[in-house]
C-alpha cells in the first residue's frame, strides 16, 4: 500500500479485475505529498477506506446490472479521488460522495456530527505567519529565517511543524555543514544533496560553523514562538554544537593590506567604484557595520552640539533597525571623512539615502551587490579570509583601545554600539551622560597613513 520514491511516499491500491473495465484502470496510484512515514500512513489509511467504500458501490451497481456503462457516482468518485489525492491537506477533510445514503435501523440513535479537526500547521504556514506577516519583524529577520527555512524546504519538503523533532533537525545540521560555502551565490539547478556531493568530491569550502549556527538559530527563534502557542511542544533546534573543522579567526586590516585593497582594482559591477571608496572611508574611520553606512539617510547626517555626526536609528517605514538596542546611537564624524567632502553627500544626492550607487533588494536589504562585490575584489588581491568588511571595526577596535588612556572604555563601546564591557549601575548612569564631545575625541584617534585613503572617492 506504502511505496516510497525519492524522498516521497505514494499510495497504491490494485483494481479488483471485476471493475478494471468499470473504472478504466488496473490500479490507483498516487503521491501523498510527504516524506514521514507516520503522515503518510495517516494518509494512506483514510485512502484505503475511501478507495475500499469505492469499490463496494461499483459492485453494488454491477449487481444491480449496470455493467456496460460507468454509473455517474463511481466516475464522480474516481475523480475526486484524484482530486483529493493532489491536494494533501484536503486529504483528512474532504471526503468522497456516495450514491445514495445507506439503510439504517429504526431504533438507531442519531449520532452527532463530529467537528472537522483542525489542520496542522506547516512549516511554510509557521514562517508566512509569524515572520513575514509580523509588522514587529525587522527587513533582515524576515531575510534569514526566510533563508533558512527554504533550505528545510529544498531538503525535506513542507511538513507539519509538530512532527519536526530532533531527528530532523540533527540531520538538516549536518546536511548544512556538508554545503558548499558558495550556495546561493550562483544559479544552480542541483538539489540540496547533490551540492554536498560535488562539494565533498571537489574538495570545496563548506559552510562554517558561524553559518550553520546562524541558520539553527533562525530556526529556533521561529520555534520559541511556537512554543509560546503551545502549537510545539519542544525546540528541536537548541542545544547543538557548532565547532566542525577548523574556526576562521577575524582580524583587523594590516597597513599593506590595506594598501592594496585602496590599489586593487574595483570588479565591474552595477556599484561605481566611488561608491565603493565612500562606504570603506567611512567603514575605516568609524567602525560602523555595513548594514549601518548602507541605510545611511540624509537627515541621519546630523549637527549635535556643534559637531557633525551620524546618527544611527531605526527607520520605521522600511523597518530597518539597528542590529542591537545599543546599536542606537550617535558616531561623530572623523574630520578626514569631512576633508574627504562627506558633507556635501546631503546637499548633492537626489535619494533619501546618504550614500548613492547602492541596490536595495526586494527584501528590503540595501548593499547586498556591494557586499559581494567588495568579496570577489579581496579574493581576486588574495588577501586572506580572516579579513573582511567587518574587520574595519576590529582595526578601530584596536586602535582605540591602545590610544592615549584618556580614551575610556565606555566611550570606546558607545562608539562601536557594543554593550558596556561592565554591567554594572554606575556605568549605566556613566553611560548615559557621555557627551558628544567625548564621543568625537574617541573617534579622531582612529588613523591611518595618509598614502592609503589618498585618493578620496572623487
Amino acid at each position: 500500500m506504502l511505496r516510497i520514491r525519492g524522498t516521497t511516499y505514494h499510495f497504491r491500491r490494485i483494481v479488483p479485475p471485476t471493475l478494471r473495465s468499470v473504472l478504466n484502470q488496473r490500479e490507483i496510484w498516487v503521491s501523498l505529498k510527504t516524506g514521514y512515514q507516520s503522515e503518510a500512513r495517516k494518509r494512506a489509511f483514510l485512502l484505503h477506506a475511501k478507495t475500499t467504500e469505492l469499490f463496494d458501490e461499483t459492485f453494488r451497481a454491477l449487481a444491480e446490472g449496470q455493467e456496460h456503462q460507468p454509473v455517474p457516482h463511481v466516475r464522480d468518485a474516481l475523480r475526486d479521488l484524484h482530486r483529493l489525492l493532489e491536494a494533501p491537506i484536503g486529504i483528512k477533510a474532504m471526503p468522497l460522495p456516495v450514491s445514495r445514503p445507506r439503510p439504517r435501523q429504526q431504533n438507531m440513535r442519531k449520532i452527532p456530527k463530529m467537528q472537522s479537526k483542525p489542520q496542522p500547521l506547516l512549516l511554510s504556514e509557521a514562517l508566512t505567519r509569524f515572520v513575514l506577516e509580523n509588522p514587529h519583524a525587522s527587513a533582515d529577520t524576515r531575510k534569514a529565517t526566510q533563508r533558512a527555512v527554504e533550505l528545510f524546504l529544498q531538503a525535506y519538503g513542507d511538513a507539519p511543524v509538530s512532527i519536526i523533532g530532533g531527528e530532523k533537525a540533527g540531520a538538516f545540521r549536518d546536511l548544512l555543514f556538508s554545503l558548499p560555502a558558495s550556495l546561493g551565490k550562483r544559479k544552480s539547478s542541483l538539489t540540496l544533496t547533490e551540492e554536498a556531493e560535488r562539494a565533498r568530491e571537489d574538495g570545496r569550502p563548506t559552510l562554517s560553523g558561524k553559518s550553520v549556527k546562524n541558520h539553527m538559530m533562525r530556526l529556533s527563534a521561529l520555534w520559541n514562538q511556537l512554543l509560546q502557542r503551545e502549537l510545539v511542544k519542544k525546540n528541536p533546534w537548541t542545544g547543538w554544537s557548532f565547532e566542525n573543522g577548523s574556526k576562521t579567526i577575524r582580524r583587523g586590516w594590516s597597513t599593506q593590506e590595506l594598501h592594496t585593497l585602496m590599489t586593487g582594482d574595483w570588479p565591474r559591477s552595477s556599484v561605481p567604484e566611488s561608491t565603493f571608496r565612500i562606504v570603506t572611508m567611512i567603514g575605516a574611520y568609524s567602525g560602523l557595520r555595513l548594514g549601518e553606512i548602507c541605510h545611511l539617510r540624509t537627515e541621519d547626517l546630523q549637527t549635535i552640539d556643534g559637531i557633525p555626526c551620524f546618527v544611527i536609528q531605526r527607520h520605521t517605514d522600511s523597518g530597518w533597525s539597528p542590529k542591537t538596542d545599543a546599536g542606537t546611537r550617535i558616531v561623530p564624524v572623523h574630520s578626514k571623512l569631512i576633508e574627504a567632502g562627506l558633507l556635501t553627500l546631503k546637499d548633492t544626492t537626489d535619494a533619501p539615502y546618504l550614500i548613492p550607487g547602492l541596490n536595495t533588494s526586494k527584501d528590503g536589504v540595501r548593499g547586498t551587490i556591494f557586499g559581494r562585490s567588495f568579496s570577489t575584489m579581496k579574493t581576486r588581491l588574495g588577501l586572506p579570509a580572516e579579513i573582511t568588511f567587518h574587520s574595519f571595526r576590529h582595526s578601530v577596535s584596536t586602535q582605540l583601545r591602545n590610544a592615549s588612556a584618556d580614551i575610556r572604555e565606555i566611550w570606546i563601546d558607545r562608539l562601536l554600539g557594543h554593550e558596556a564591557t561592565h554591567k554594572s549601575q554606575g556605568t549605566s548612569t556613566y553611560l548615559s551622560g557621555i557627551t558628544t564631545a567625548n564621543l568625537k575625541q574617541t573617534v579622531e584617534a582612529i588613523s591611518y597613513p595618509d598614502s592609503i585613503f589618498r585618493k578620496g572617492w572623487s
